[in-house]
């Protein structure tokens, strides 16, 4: 979605950066000078951006930590340039009576200090609590879960999933009601941080106060979110399965190209060092697996998770291989046109033919459902959602069908507003068959406090008869899954622009299983 932005010449960026392509700092190469400090004292405190556990197997979990004494400070987060000694425990209670695992990392300044402890050994579907020390400091206690064994029979299990958390356009509430509720995931769909400058709608001004680029730039903005004490209690009360969208890099990009609506012209080289950058602080702030550790411009993002006999969650990256948003609404249905990219989609539609979990869950970034934006007779699309790329999605949903997917869900963020919607065969003919079905999720703050329902909302439920509910609120949602139902409820908050807001379940969402589509909405 798009923010108000600086303009300012890419060509300049080598130079606001300070790095080059093969720079150690940008790839996260330690520098010559940097020492180990086994036995390193901290004149300040470490753990100042929480902790966080994510991407669950049946056996262990990744744990999150960055040592950050001042984390907007500068690039380093307030650390001095040494390598420092990180212990990790995970317990069978929150008081760490009983702990089953202990180990050690190290925290390095070409990583931003950033700790990333792959824990194996743990028992299968199962809670645990984890801390971190370092430097004569104890982290705050995280509480995490294992995935159930691939196959096990579960009665239900429960995620949410949420998108979109602008820090100068309101508060995180939304994430202080999400660490009460019981769940055994979170889905991040993109947009965890904005990469522009400005104060925004609440007066809550960026830092830094101007667009990033360098990877400096970006820790410190990750910095700036992350000392948010809601977005921490999210993160320390279940486990979370992340993704970015555009805003964790440059507001609609696509491949190797910067936004095509402003610098059409820029050299993709300059460009990919800005991607690296940013991939590499997206990975340092986040609890990725080492799978996930970019490589220059180039991180894996696209990956599976299994969660019992329930679910099989394919987390998708619509950014990386894409093609470059058109601007003719004609040429939407080129056929050429990639959203996944060939690899991505040969893997995507090869894992759900094989599953054998009883909902098929994609974690998607932008919206699938078609959604004309003009009332009457004209139609129009967004070219940066799978709208403007028509036939890719065309040959997702042909590919569903052919190999008969059941129970075939895309969970999305990105677009600031709730949908409930079924997917067509044909968005032109209610009587082609459908699909599956789309939850479109609201964003945290990002556009501010929002309304029930706005002059759009109407123009989509009047002109896409396929879309079954439509919401403007902020909030997140939790999805309950069962052998025979999907329940999903539209949590939402009634302002942002302050603290203190209560949160309510605007709608529930309903999809039976064996049944695509949406089978009826509870408001």
């Amino acid at each position: 979605m798009t923010e108000p932005r600086l303009a300012l010449p890419r060509r300049s960026f080598l130079t606001l950066s300070g790095v080059a392509a093969g720079s150690a700092v940008l790839l996260g190469a330690e520098p010559a000078a940097a020492r180990t400090a086994d036995r390193f004292v901290a004149t300040g405190p470490l753990f100042r951006l929480g902790v966080a556990s994510g991407d669950p197997w049946p056996d262990g979990v990744v744990l999150w930590t960055r040592l950050a004494p001042d984390p907007t400070a500068d690039g380093l987060g307030g650390m001095p340039e040494l390598t420092v000694t990180v212990r990790w425990e995970v317990a069978e209670d929150e008081r760490f009576r009983r702990v089953v695992r202990r180990g050690v990392e190290r925290a390095t300044p070409g990583w931003g200090h950033s700790v990333h402890a792959e824990v194996r050994g743990l028992r299968p579907d199962r809670v645990y609590w984890y801390r971190f020390v370092a430097g004569g400091q104890t982290s705050p206690v995280g509480r995490t879960r294992t995935a159930p064994r691939r196959g096990a029979r579960l009665a239900g299990m429960t995620f949410a999933f949420a998108s979109c958390q602008a820090y100068p356009d309101g508060h995180f509430t939304a994430f202080e009601h999400m660490a009460r509720e019981d769940l055994d995931l979170v889905v991040h769909l993109g947009d965890y941080i904005y990469e522009g400058g400005g104060a925004g709608r609440i007066g809550r001004p960026h830092l830094p106060a101007t667009e990033t680029f360098s990877l400096a730039d970006y820790r410190i903005r990750y910095g700036q979110y992350k000392l948010d004490a809601a977005l921490q209690a999210a993160h320390a009360a279940a486990p979370w399965v992340v993704a970015p969208d555009d805003h964790e890099v440059e507001n609609n990009w696509a491949g190797d190209h910067s936004q095509p609506d402003t610098e059409p012209d820029q050299d993709p080289e300059v460009f990919r060092l800005r991607r690296a950058a940013a991939y590499q602080a997206y990975w340092e702030n986040l609890p990725l697996r080492r799978s996930s550790m970019p490589r220059g411009p180039e991180m894996q993002v696209f990956r599976r998770l299994e969660f019992g006999d329930m679910l099989q969650l394919d987390v998708l990256d619509t950014r990386r291989y894409r093609d470059v948003q058109v601007t003719d609404q004609a040429l939407r249905w080129e056929s050429s046109r990639q959203m996944l990219g060939a690899e991505q989609e040969s893997w995507l539609l090869g894992g759900l033919a094989a599953s054998r979990a009883r909902w098929n869950v994609l974690g998607n970034q932008v919206f699938a459902f078609d959604a004309d934006h003009e009332a009457g007779e004209a139609t129009r699309y967004g070219m940066d959602t799978w709208g403007g790329y028509a036939a890719a999605r065309q040959r997702l949903f042909d590919g569903v069908v052919d190999r008969g997917v059941d129970n075939f869900v895309m969970v999305t963020g990105d677009a600031h507003r709730s949908v409930a919607a079924d997917l067509k065969a044909d968005f032109t003919d209610m009587s082609s068959r459908t699909v599956g079905t789309e939850l479109l999720g609201t964003s945290i703050s990002s556009g501010g406090n929002g309304a029930d329902q706005d002059a759009l909302g109407n123009v989509w439920l009047t002109e896409n008869p396929f879309m079954r509910f439509h919401n403007v609120q902020r909030g997140y949602q939790v999805c309950h899954l069962g052998p025979d139902e999907l329940r999903a409820d539209y949590r939402v908050v009634p302002f942002v622009d302050r603290p203190g807001a209560p949160v309510s379940t605007r709608a529930s969402v309903y999809v039976e299983s064996g049944r695509a589509g949406v089978a009826h909405v509870s408001s």
